[in-house]
């Protein structure tokens, strides 16, 4: 009788589907059910020596997505190709002897970050022997050497769209800017000095000194080029404080952003340091992993509102342990000093992470490939690097948080009207027919207050749009009639934003009476 029943149930329900609509399927699966896929592992040896790695990442062009490249301690440089078969009968040395496309010495010094640029022509390392090195990935050579820090150099960035920007964080406790376009100093050793240096960029607000005197530790750990190509994102190991920097005015951070902004400043603050900085794809988010073994996630710009997002899980005891967010923003994964790796769906901060078992060390470094969705690499200090595709398991159908945040920024029809208001009606209706196609260029404006500035007809003029191309009617300034490169590259400052104007003054009195 129960039998028959339970038959009549599933009978109804696959009538219900055949005959009626079609139920759609949940977008999240349970952690009970996640069935992640490990691809394979590969040992770091180099003829018998076995240094733990330091960093990786993944080439950023689709047609390179696949190769992976690895430092570590004794300043070796590797790239693997992930998509080769790893069998289970296979030994780790065995898989990395099949995978490994190329290797070479880089440093004589352990190698804390690398990164690919210029469409994973070059690789940038940063290394312990206070330099930063440029190299050319096809024929192992040294292009550039960029000398300057007097500590060990922890993180590299370049910037998002001219990789001939790089920024670096040192343990001295500086930050630098470089330009790879720079006449050598020294021909021999094909070095370049820094275009500018800030020092001292993160320190204690007490200025705590240890029991034998010595200053406390003013390392930069973590340092990000941010996506509107003016900002820099810094962070060190003295405290859990973001700090955001307009290159173009060093003097001081613009915005201060820390997981505790409402705390009084009368309490006594305990100090947790942050080993590690990453950004989406869009730049709507950057997360922080905090030595307090929490990983706080920030809007880009209200940042010093403090994390939108905490995720809880891991345990990180060194600055070693980094995590990063997915090109999409929709998980985190981080690495932990209990030998496993977690994955978070943003969307979800309190559910429990996804846990990636198979190291057999605290787990530092790791990377998500840019153009195989899913696809990400872990290493650890049991001298492996270990690939998985977590995309059946954990990977949601709902649209990532950033490309949510580009479609509710959009401005209306009726408001890029209103920004032409005080021009002919024939003007306004060439200008809004040609940025209806063009809906990017003004996505990004600042508050209403300013609109009446930033319409006038020497702005339109002036201004450079990267989407938008003028009409031919427009006056144009001789450099622009020749189009070229310092009509785009260098525009006036007044008139490039930064992340400086998406964080709401409170204006004087009086501009608020229209």
């Amino acid at each position: 009788m129960d039998g028959f029943k339970h038959q009549s149930f599933f009978q109804d329900i696959k009538s219900r589907e055949v005959h009626g609509y079609r139920v759609k399927r949940r977008p999240y699966i349970s952690h009970e059910s996640c069935n992640f896929n490990q691809i394979g592992a590969v040992a770091v040896d180099h003829d018998g020596f076995t240094p733990p790695p330091m960093a990786l990442a993944f080439c950023k062009t689709g047609k390179n997505s696949h190769i992976v490249a690895v430092t570590d301690e004794g300043g070796y440089l590797s790239l693997f190709n992930t998509r080769v078969p790893f069998p289970s009968s296979s030994t780790h040395l065995q898989n990395a002897e099949k995978a490994k496309v190329l290797e070479w010495v880089a440093h004589d010094n352990a190698i804390f970050d690398v990164c690919w640029i210029k469409e994973d022509t070059n690789i940038l390392t940063a290394s312990g022997d206070q330099s930063i090195k440029v190299w050319d990935a096809q024929g192992k050579q040294c292009v550039r050497a960029l000398m300057g820090h007097t500590g060990s150099v922890k993180s590299i960035c370049p910037h998002p769209t001219n990789h001939d920007i790089v920024v670096s964080g040192s343990r001295d406790g500086s930050f630098a800017l470089w330009d790879l376009r720079c006449p050598d100093s020294c021909s021999e050793n094909r070095c370049i000095p820094s275009i500018a240096t800030v020092h001292e960029a993160h320190i204690s607000p007490c200025q705590r000194r240890t029991r034998r005197g010595k200053a406390s530790s003013v390392s930069i750990t973590s340092i990000l080029y941010l996506k509107d190509e003016l900002s820099i994102a810094s962070a060190g190991a003295v405290d859990s404080v973001i700090k955001f920097w307009d290159t173009r005015n060093l003097k001081c951070p613009v915005v201060q952003a820390c997981p505790h902004p409402d705390v009084s400043a009368q309490k006594a603050p305990r100090y947790h340091g942050v080993s590690s900085l990453s950004q989406d794809l869009n730049g709507a988010f950057i997360s922080a992993s905090c030595m307090d073994s929490r990983i706080y996630l920030y809007n880009v710009l209200q940042a010093e509102k403090g994390p939108v997002k905490t995720f809880k899980g891991c345990k990180i005891e060194s600055f070693f342990v980094k995590s990063a967010i997915s090109p999409d923003a929709s998980h985190i994964l981080s690495g932990s000093s209990d030998g496993n790796a977690y994955v978070w769906q943003v969307n979800k901060p309190l559910e429990d992470p996804i846990m990636l078992k198979g190291h057999d060390g605290e787990v530092t470094a790791l990377d998500w490939c840019t153009s195989e969705t899913g696809k990400v690499a872990t290493s650890s200090d049991d001298f492996t690097v270990r690939f998985w595709n977590i995309h059946n398991s954990c990977y949601s159908n709902i649209r990532s948080p950033s490309s949510i945040r580009r479609r509710v920024t959009a401005l209306s029809s009726m408001q890029r009207r209103k920004l032409f208001s005080d021009e002919k009606p024939a003007s306004i209706k060439n200008e809004s027919a040609g940025c209806d196609s063009n809906l990017a260029c003004h996505q990004d404006l600042p508050d209403p207050i300013t609109v009446p500035e930033m319409s006038t007809p020497v702005s339109k003029k002036r201004k450079p749009l990267p989407s938008f191309e003028p009409q031919e009617n427009f006056e144009k300034t001789p450099e622009a009639a020749k189009r070229s490169p310092s009509s785009v590259l260098n525009p006036p400052s007044s008139l490039r934003k930064t992340i400086r104007d998406y964080f709401l003054v409170t204006p004087p009195s009086g501009l608020h009476s229209k």
